[in-house]
């Protein structure tokens, strides 16, 4: 059996560190997937030797330069409930996180917590060089209620203005976590909370066509803190959440009627929405609108 032997040297330069890598391997040619950050020099050397002869024939120095994608990610709203989700998530996965919120570090603990880039700024007033340098797609998780005029600066123009800084930055991909309509009556619908929301969501399918993502989760659960009192939404959010799913079969019918999801659409667990927004980031087929259902099937794809 002819036996092919190489032994790979792998530099790889990024902003942050310069390595040097040596990986070596024996046997039957093969794919290899090389790992590095943002670019890299490979060098491979390989020899090969029919049976009964020693290993010769040297072929001699391959040398490539390769681009390889890393993901670098800023969430915005990182340290809330939803965004600190994301992050973690994200940080799982060996993504860059940094994320910009108007309360900077959050009081969370764990190993993950010192692996974000925790910045304090607003939206409307960020330094958008410190932030956005490098990203390779931006997570929005703004939103709150308010007055109306309140709900339609934060769900709404906060938003429409992240997605033109983003896109002015060349971020390639645009994250949006927004919310599901209910089936409620267009008339219900004319709140600031969602005019923004829809709003914001028109704005990232405008400038990101074919990579912008819309998630638009119903109520979401986990364990939510709340100045430092934790909040165990998943002890109503996920019962309900098995039952719904147990008695589907038969809600269906009913799903058609305005306002039924307010009652049927089934909750979605904080870190499903976030395994989620981790698979849109990775996979660049992911873009357009995804429904409760569609986020769960996002966020099971990633967890295989």
């Amino acid at each position: 059996m002819t036996s092919l032997s190489c032994i790979s040297s792998i530099s790889a330069a990024s902003s942050q560190s310069s390595k040097a890598l040596l990986a070596s391997f024996r046997g039957t040619p093969a794919f290899v997937k090389f790992t590095c950050p943002r670019s890299c020099r490979v060098s491979v050397k390989c020899s090969y030797a029919d049976p009964g002869t020693q290993e010769s024939s040297n072929v001699g120095m391959i040398d490539v330069v390769a681009n390889v994608k890393t993901e670098r990610i800023v969430v915005l709203g990182g340290s809330g409930f939803v965004g600190s989700a994301i992050c973690k998530a994200a940080v799982s996965k060996g993504i860059e996180v940094i994320s910009l919120s108007r309360s900077g570090r959050p009081s969370y603990t764990g190993a993950w917590v010192d692996q974000v880039n925790w910045l304090t700024g607003d939206v409307f007033y960020a330094n958008w060089d410190e932030v956005l340098v490098g990203a390779t797609a931006v997570v929005s998780t703004i939103g709150g209620f308010g007055s109306e005029e309140q709900m339609q600066r934060i769900n709404g123009e906060a938003n429409v203005v992240a997605v033109n800084t983003a896109k002015e930055y060349g971020i390639p991909k645009f994250i949006l976590i927004s919310v599901h309509d209910y089936n409620l009556p267009s008339f219900l619908l004319t709140s600031g909370y969602f005019t923004g929301k829809r709003k914001a969501e028109s704005e990232v399918l405008s400038k990101y066509p074919a990579s912008g993502v819309v998630f638009r989760p119903g109520f979401i659960y986990g364990k939510r803190k709340v100045d430092g009192f934790e909040i165990p939404l998943d002890l109503i959010g996920e019962p309900v959440e098995k039952f719904l799913k147990a008695v589907e079969n038969f809600t269906k019918p009913l799903s058609s009627l305005p306002a039924s999801d307010l009652l049927l659409a089934p909750p979605v667990s904080v870190d499903d929405l976030a395994s989620a927004v981790v698979n849109a980031v990775i996979d660049d087929d992911i873009f357009g609108v995804f429904t409760i259902e569609q986020i769960k099937e996002a966020a099971a794809a990633v967890k295989v």
